[in-house]
């Protein structure tokens, strides 16, 4: 892979991991739109383990409490500080946990179309407006029960779909359950720190499974930009998100699903 194409997909990554704009869709609508090769099992990992290391940056305090205190709470038998938040995050990764392992092959195969994300950019971003508008926007992520996250974490799961967005689908769900937007940002953020660790985990294992040589120099470029790029959008966006809501997005992913639709069933041989 040549360091131009690596510095630009690990931007993306970097930029659509944690935005509710979908990183799978941008990440497979790039490489056909330039016509580059696909950048390989090794690449994905970096730019995963870059996004982790930006979210576990920017909720190290957070992370180390809940840690701290879900410990404890297995020994007490009892909830202690953020032991109930720390639950709530495992809750809410066991649906996409068991949908990877049965579905993930299927929709690798079939769905990571342009078509396919057209029209999930369009119809999971009405359903985030949707949310947004109507939620009561009353409750931090320290209220949340293990109801709240499952139904948070059956959510996530359809994100599996390209187009969707994990963390447009999670933050439209928590919305839904009453959370401020900060909130549902918040937890949205701290549940993806599971779900990159069990991606980037299988993605290595299947790398493991078929080495191959690697360009350690396009995978530490890769890794940087995409941690600190996405560290930059974790920080912007918790600090903007009450003020702007989740409109721009919204109307970004109308315009990014309508190109879409129109490419594919107006310019069939474009891509």
């Amino acid at each position: 892979m040549e360091p131009l194409q690596a510095l630009w997909l690990a931007l993306l990554q970097g930029v659509t991991e944690f935005l509710p704009i979908s990183s799978s869709g941008h990440l497979i609508l790039l490489p056909r739109l330039e016509g580059w090769a696909d950048q390989g099992l090794a690449f994905d990992v970096a730019v995963h383990v870059g996004t982790l290391v930006a979210v576990v940056a920017c909720f190290r305090h957070e992370l180390m409490r809940m840690t701290r205190d879900w410990l404890i709470s297995l020994r007490r038998g009892e909830t202690v500080g953020d032991s109930r938040l720390a639950w709530a995050l495992l809750w809410g990764t066991l649906p996409v946990g068991l949908a990877g392992l049965l579905l993930g092959d299927l929709i690798e195969r079939h769905l990571r179309s342009p078509l396919v994300i057209g029209l999930t950019s369009i119809g999971f971003g009405a359903l985030l407006w949707l949310a947004d508008a109507r939620g009561r926007r009353q409750r931090s992520e320290h209220q949340i029960g293990w109801r709240d996250a499952l139904i948070i974490g059956l959510a996530q799961a359809m994100a599996l779909i390209p187009g969707t967005s994990r963390s447009g689908i999670t933050m439209t769900a928590a919305l839904m359950l009453g959370l401020t937007r900060a909130a549902a940002a918040r937890f949205s953020f701290l549940l993806s720190v599971p779900v990159i660790v069990l991606a980037g985990g299988y993605q290595a294992w299947k790398l493991l499974k078929a080495p191959v040589a690697v360009d350690w120099g396009v995978i530490g470029l890769g890794v940087t930009v995409s941690a600190v790029t996405a560290w930059l959008v974790i920080t912007l966006f918790l600090r903007l998100i009450e003020r702007v809501g989740m409109l721009p997005f919204v109307l970004y992913r109308f315009a990014l699903g309508g190109i879409l639709l129109y490419l594919v069933w107006f310019r069939p041989g474009f891509f």
